[in-house]
């Protein structure tokens, strides 16, 4: 968990859209604890978080990163890891 300031941390609670990385974990951080808060700290809360972040991080390799790095083999040229080029 970074700690932001003060500051941003309630700007983010305020609903700001946060710009840097530890801006957006603070937030991901603050509904993780509402959903906590909601369902109780238990074994299913816990792995229902879990999970969701674990999908979540799928999601976006298979949504956005995988695209990303595709188009980055076609502008610069794919390496060969037989040869280490």
């Amino acid at each position: 968990m970074p700690y932001i300031p003060e500051h941003e941390r309630l700007s983010i609670a305020e609903g700001c859209t946060p710009v840097t990385a530890g801006q957006l974990n603070y937030q991901i951080h603050l509904f993780i604890e509402e959903y906590v808060e909601t369902n109780g700290l238990n074994y299913q809360t816990c792995n229902d978080v879990m999970g969701a972040l674990q999908g979540i991080q799928q999601e976006f390799y298979r949504r956005k990163v995988a695209p990303y790095e595709d188009s980055k083999i076609k502008e610069n040229g794919d390496i060969d890891f037989y040869k280490g080029t």
